[in-house]
């Protein structure tokens, strides 16, 4: 960082004088006009421009001694006054209002503070420069407190920072251009936090844009409102050094994962107020708990990167390095997840680099230009969403990005990110017809840049935040996504199972008697589980715009619809594959979602839902405390069919294996209402095998119907293995059975 004083010019230097703000406006260089200049040995004409002023004083360091009044020369606000010093002096400013008087530091009495190798960083994927940088940030310059602003908007003929520290008018503070990165900066002391602020922006041909949000804001105003707000350092200590720390040996792929996956604005509301959102601190005492009871291993929460519009669920951001402030302050936002930490939950956070909302005040025509954008529609626009696509190949867009990952991953101790519609920006012509898209340099529709990007952010973020993960929600047949790249994979930790999921609930929406003819839905995934690092999603996709909550899709009477639903979380738990299931699944919520409201939590009244929650908890303790549901989810060693062709019976069964071999899981599902008394199944091990998750349970609200809390195996050979179980399978249920002995 440079020094505080210099940038003044020498009297041969000097350019001729101004008559008026608006002409040092449109100069575009206002530090060569503004502040202190020499115009004669020991002789000083400082310039400012203050609109609002009644009279303007220079006064001395200070501040109650008067140098000279200063002259207004124009009407516009700019005033001119002459100082005898031998050295550059150092100053203040006496500004006169009608009922006010204010003493304050010039801004532009002040060097250049971002130096040459700052500013060759911000085109650093790798670097934290840009958060670290760019933005708005608090400086204690030596007992002068402010803050310096700066922004990339490299073809922006002026750029000023406005807010209600100068009546939002654009002529108070225009910024300094460093050229060699197309940064401008500006230092504007005694400001404090709190304070709201945008940038004002004239493009390259003159024309005065709508109002900016600082993209690396750290706090923002309360939708709908736009503006950025000034926020110093995070002010929270944070108490997970023992969950970092254990977090960063924890092999992910052989740990259990249940992910809770959350919308805070509709998880709950308080209808006595108003309807409104919980706060984070709210949230930490409510959701957490909860989510602890329930058994999950971690809340995968829905953006919460300040968004202008609720109906987004978040997806379409603003300010990507800004926690929303619907539910609080970043300092509540860091309690909240210092909160899961101490619980034992980690938090993932939805993260959107996909695509960016076309509101005037975010990142769209930024400088004038497409700046973070394509130019051409046909790289640069969703036409699906009607956002825009950011320009991968552009350095100072790909390090703001991948900055902004490792930023929420250190700065917030984050445990995860899931990356959004990754399939929208690995493909050229993804939704687009011919005509629609331009093809890369070798005439493929891969986005090379998209794929270079993932790739640096992955690398970037498994370096800096140990044993934290990525997941990408990947919707192709891409290969590689979950593989490191070294071998030309992606580099995400994880991968969604979208394949999995539609194939699974297709199955389970049809009657049973129509099932046997779609036995295949059951088995299909089985042939790729092992291709990627995956996890089983029941998202919030799944329960929006017309498809109907889970419950809903389950065919029968109301026995039949709970007892399927409870049988396919057997079958899903049970399934090689981490875990996700979107809030309200678990206690079966019968509306789809709704963002405007909160759960029903009423329905935890009535037995069925309340047995439903029941099942989560216990599949979820049964998933964690048995090595061989978990170990190998993503290991086709971990993996062995014993029942896939049953179709007639709509019967499927498998064994789970885990490190030790020893560890044994068996999986079995019956997806009709009929009993299967005397089912003989074939496993691979003699011993007792106990009972340890049965859905058909009556506490869970089904038939009770079982094998009396286990059975021992008999040697009678079955499905080619050397011993066999001799079960009874409940009505529409699935059972797993834990080997307790050999």
């Amino acid at each position: 960082m440079a020094q505080r004083r210099g940038g003044s010019q020498s009297v041969k230097e000097r350019s001729a004088e101004p008559q008026s703000a608006a002409e040092i406006l449109i100069s575009g260089d206002p530090f060569s006009v503004l502040g202190p200049h020499a115009i004669a040995p020991g002789k000083w004409e400082i310039r400012a421009i203050i609109p609002d002023a009644d009279r303007v004083s220079i006064a001395g360091r200070d501040g109650e001694t008067i140098l000279t009044a200063m002259e207004r020369r124009s009407s516009d606000g700019l005033f001119v006054g002459t100082v005898s010093e031998t050295e550059r002096p150092d100053y203040r400013l006496r500004v006169e209002r009608q009922d006010h008087v204010e003493i304050r530091h010039d801004p532009y009495s002040f060097g250049t503070f971002l130096s040459s190798h700052d500013i060759a960083q911000l085109r650093d994927p790798r670097s934290d420069a840009a958060y670290q940088k760019l933005g708005a940030h608090h400086l204690d310059l030596g007992g002068i407190q402010g803050f310096l602003f700066t922004v990339w908007a490299p073809n922006a003929h002026r750029v000023s920072i406005v807010g209600d520290f100068n009546a939002w008018d654009g002529r108070c503070h225009p910024m300094r251009r460093r050229h060699e990165g197309g940064i401008w900066e500006l230092f504007i002391p005694d400001l404090t936090a709190g304070e709201r602020y945008k940038f004002e922006i004239v493009g390259l041909h003159g024309n005065l844009l709508a109002l900016k949000a600082d993209p690396l804001a750290f706090a923002a105003e309360n939708p709908p409102a736009t503006a950025s707000v000034l926020k110093k350092d995070l002010d929270h200590k944070w108490r997970d050094d023992e969950w970092m720390k254990s977090r960063a040996v924890q092999n992910q792929r052989k740990a259990p994962m249940s992910i809770y996956e959350c919308h805070l604005g509709s998880w709950a509301r308080v209808p006595e107020e108003g309807n409104r959102y919980l706060t984070y601190r709210e949230l930490a005492v409510r959701l957490i708990p909860y989510v602890k009871d329930l058994g999950f291993t971690h809340i995968e929460l829905l953006p919460i990167t300040e968004y202008p519009f609720d109906g987004s669920w978040g997806y379409q951001p603003i300010s990507l390095y800004t926690p929303t402030s619907r539910f609080g302050t970043p300092e509540d936002f860091a309690s909240f997840v210092d909160a899961a930490h101490a619980a034992g939950i980690g938090i993932i956070l939805d993260w959107v680099p996909a695509h960016f909302p076309n509101d005037p005040h975010g990142l769209s025509y930024f400088d004038g230009t497409h700046l973070y954008e394509h130019a051409d529609p046909r790289l640069g626009f969703h036409q699906d969403w009607g956002t825009y696509i950011y320009n991968y190949e552009r350095q100072e867009v790909m390090t703001f990005l991948v900055a902004n990952a490792r930023f929420w991953l250190e700065r917030y101790h984050l445990d995860g990110l899931r990356v959004d519609a990754v399939a929208s920006m690995l493909y050229l012509d993804y939704s687009r017809k011919p005509g629609e898209w331009i093809p890369n340099r070798y005439g493929g529709n891969e986005n090379l840049g998209a794929i270079d990007f993932l790739r640096q952010m992955n690398e970037v973020a498994y370096a800096s935040a140990p044993g934290a993960i990525t997941i990408a929600e990947e919707s192709t047949a891409w290969p590689g996504v979950s593989q490191p790249t070294y071998t030309g994979g992606l580099g995400f930790g994880f991968k969604w199972n979208m394949g999995w999921m539609h194939d699974t609930l297709r199955y389970i929406s049809k009657d049973p008697v129509f099932r046997r003819h779609h036995h295949h839905d059951l088995t299909f995934g089985l042939l790729y589980a092992f291709s990627e690092n995956f996890i089983l999603p029941l998202s919030h996709d799944e329960v929006v715009h017309g498809k109907g909550s889970l419950i809903r899709k389950m065919p029968g009477d109301q026995w039949q619809r709970f007892a399927n639903l409870r049988a396919y979380f057997g079958f899903m738990w049970g399934h090689p594959g981490k875990k996700l299931l979107f809030m309200g699944g678990e206690f079966a919520q019968e509306q789809e979602w709704n963002h405007d409201h909160s759960l029903d939590w009423h329905l935890l009244d009535d037995s069925y839902h309340k047995g439903v929650q029941t099942l989560i908890r216990d599949l979820n303790h049964t998933y964690r405390s048995i090595p061989a549901l978990h170990e190998r989810d993503c290991e086709w060693k971990g993996f062995e069919w014993l029942v896939s062709d049953d179709r007639d019976n709509s019967v499927i069964a498998w064994l789970r294996r885990g490190d030790r071999e020893s560890s044994i899981a068996v999986v079995v599902s019956n997806f009709t209402p009929l009993p299967r008394e005397g089912y003989r199944l074939g496993v691979p091990e003699p011993g007792f095998y106990r009972e340890a998750v049965n859905t058909d349970a009556a506490i869970y609200g089904g038939s009770n119907v079982g094998n009396l809390g286990g059975l021992r195996t008999e040697e009678t050979q079955s499905h080619g293995r050397p011993y066999s179980l001799c079960l009874t399978i409940p009505p529409l249920a699935t059972i797993i059975l834990v080997l307790e002995q050999t």
